[in-house]
C-alpha cells in the first residue's frame, strides 16, 4: 500500500480507482454509491479512459473547457510563468495580474474597468453581492429560482435550484423571484412577448412588496445554465436594466457558464448590449486550465470602495499562474477566432442539427440555445410537456435519462444531462465535423427516449 500511495504517477486505471476509493472525497456525491471513471489522457475535443476508449466531450467537463484541452499554447504559458514566479501575495502588483484584469476588462462593456479576482465562480458571486449591498446600504438581494450561482454559504442561498436545500436556511435577506422561460411559463405566456412583459411586470410586483429601498441587487445568469439554457427572450435583459436604473438596484450579471466565448460572444449579455453593473466570471476565461474567477466591476461601484476599504480578499486572488493563463487563453482567443468560432458552429451546425433532431424524435419538446450552449428538454408527451422524468428525480425516476445517458457513452459521446435535459455544450474549438459526429450519436441516444414517450 505504501508503493501505491508513493507512486509520483499512475499507469493502471486499477491504481488510480483504488486510490479515489480509498481517499478522495467527492463532490455532490453519495460516496459509496459512486464508481468515478479514471481519466487517462486528452486533447482537443476529447478525452480517454485507460482502456483506450474516446469520447466526444459534449459537456466540456463542467462547462468550462472552452479552449479545448491541452492547447499547447495555454500549456506554454503557465509553464513559463511558474519558471518566472509561481506565487505573490494579492496585495502586490503583478504583471500576470495586471494584463489580465486589463484584458477583461477591455472585453466588458461599458465602464467596466477594474477587476476583482477570485479562485472561481461561487466566490465572485459571494463578493459581487458584498459589493452591491455596501454600495447600496441595503441588503436584500433578488435571485432566480431556476439557477445556480454555487455551493459556498453566500452562493448556496443565491442558488434557486434543489442544491440549496441541504444547506437551508441559508444566508439571510435573498428573495426569489421567476425568470422567463416560455416553454414552461410561470406567467401562462403564449408568446416570447407576453413571456418578457409578464416577467418584468413580476419583478416590478416583487420589488413593491418588498419594498426597493430594501433591495441591493437583482442576480441572474444572463442565459441559464445547469437548469435550462434558457434563453430570455428579447427585450427582458434591458428591462432589468431599466428596473434596476430606476430604483438604484445594481445589476449582477453571472456570467461564469454564460461568458467566454460559450454563447458565441465574449459576454452572453453582449447579445442583448446591455450593461449590468457587475459580471462575475469564471470557467471559461482560462478553461479551467488553474482555478480563476472574478467580479468585473463598474466605476460607480469601484468607487464607492475608493478611500474606504473593501472588506473581502483571498489569498489566492489573482494568482499569477492563473492570471498568466487567463492572458494566454485570451490572446488565443483572439488569434484563432474562437468566440467566431462558437457562434458559427452554433448557428451553422448545432442549431439546424438539433432541430432537425425535435423534427425526429417526439421525445424532443423543445430545443434552445447559442453558440456553444444549447439545451435539449425531453417529454413523455409534447401535448401536455410532462418531463421525460420529473422534476429532481432520484433513483428509479431517473431511469429514462440514465438510459440516455449509457447510450451516448456507449457510442463514444459524454453528454451533459440535468434533470429531463441534455446539454450540448462542447468546447468552443470543435469542429463542424466534430459537431456532427456527436449530434449523430445523440440521434441515437434518443431512440432510447422516444421508447418513453406515451403521448400521441
Amino acid at each position: 500500500m505504501t508503493e501505491l500511495l508513493n507512486a509520483p504517477t499512475y499507469t493502471d486505471e486499477a491504481q488510480v480507482r483504488a486510490s479515489d476509493r480509498a481517499h478522495v472525497f467527492h463532490s455532490w456525491s453519495a460516496q459509496a454509491l459512486i464508481d468515478p471513471l479514471p481519466i487517462a489522457g486528452a486533447s482537443g475535443s476529447y478525452f480517454w479512459d485507460y482502456s483506450g476508449t474516446r469520447y466526444l466531450d459534449f459537456s466540456s467537463q463542467l462547462v468550462n473547457v472552452n479552449i479545448g484541452y491541452q492547447h499547447p499554447k495555454l500549456v506554454a504559458a503557465i509553464q513559463e510563468q511558474a519558471a518566472k514566479l509561481c506565487t505573490i501575495a494579492p496585495g502586490y502588483a503583478n504583471d500576470a495580474r495586471s494584463e489580465a484584469a486589463r484584458l477583461i476588462a477591455e472585453l466588458a462593456p461599458g465602464e467596466l474597468n477594474h477587476v476583482f479576482f477570485t479562485n472561481g465562480g461561487a466566490e465572485a458571486n459571494e463578493n459581487a453581492v458584498r459589493m452591491a449591498r455596501i454600495h447600496t446600504g441595503r441588503h436584500k438581494v433578488l435571485a432566480a429560482y431556476r439557477s445556480y450561482h454555487g455551493a459556498t454559504a453566500g452562493a448556496i442561498a443565491l442558488t434557486g435550484d434543489p442544491r440549496r436545500w441541504a444547506s437551508e436556511p441559508g444566508s439571510p435577506g435573498v428573495v426569489r423571484y421567476w425568470g422567463p422561460y416560455l416553454y414552461r411559463s410561470a406567467f401562462h405566456a403564449t408568446t416570447e412577448a407576453e413571456e418578457c412583459e409578464r416577467a418584468l411586470q413580476h419583478l416590478r410586483d416583487l420589488i413593491m412588496v418588498e419594498g426597493p429601498k430594501t433591495i441591493a441587487a437583482i442576480v441572474l445568469e444572463t442565459v441559464v445554465g445547469t437548469n435550462g439554457i434558457l434563453v430570455p427572450p428579447d427585450g427582458y435583459l434591458a428591462g432589468v436594466r431599466q428596473i434596476c436604473d430606476e430604483y438604484g438596484i445594481v445589476m449582477i450579471a453571472d456570467e461564469v457558464m454564460a461568458g467566454f466565448g460559450r454563447c458565441g460572444e465574449w459576454f452572453a449579455i453582449d447579445h442583448w448590449n446591455v450593461t449590468p453593473d457587475l459580471i462575475t466570471f469564471a470557467k471559461g476565461v482560462n478553461s479551467g486550465y488553474v482555478p480563476l474567477g472574478g467580479v468585473i466591476i463598474s466605476r460607480a461601484i469601484a468607487e464607492t470602495f475608493a478611500h474606504s476599504p473593501f472588506p473581502g480578499g483571498l489569498t489566492y486572488s489573482g494568482h499569477p499562474l492563473a492570471c498568466a493563463s487567463a492572458v494566454a487563453s485570451i490572446n488565443i482567443f483572439k488569434e484563432e477566432g474562437i468566440v467566431e468560432n462558437a457562434r458559427t458552429i452554433g448557428e451553422d451546425v448545432i442549431g439546424p442539427g438539433l432541430r432537425a433532431l425535435a423534427d425526429k424524435h417526439p421525445s424532443v419538446g423543445e430545443v434552445r440555445g447559442l453558440g456553444m450552449f444549447w439545451g435539449i428538454e425531453l417529454v413523455r408527451d409534447r401535448a401536455t410537456r410532462q418531463p421525460l422524468v420529473p422534476y429532481n428525480a432520484a433513483g428509479s425516476d431517473t431511469k429514462p435519462m440514465t438510459e440516455v445517458a449509457t447510450a451516448c457513452k456507449a457510442a463514444g459521446l459524454w453528454p451533459f444531462t440535468h434533470f429531463n435535459r441534455v446539454h450540448v455544450v462542447p468546447p468552443c474549438t470543435i469542429s463542424a465535423d466534430e459537431a456532427r459526429e456527436g449530434i449523430a450519436i445523440l440521434d441515437q441516444a434518443l431512440e432510447v427516449a422516444d421508447k418513453y414517450y406515451t403521448g400521441s
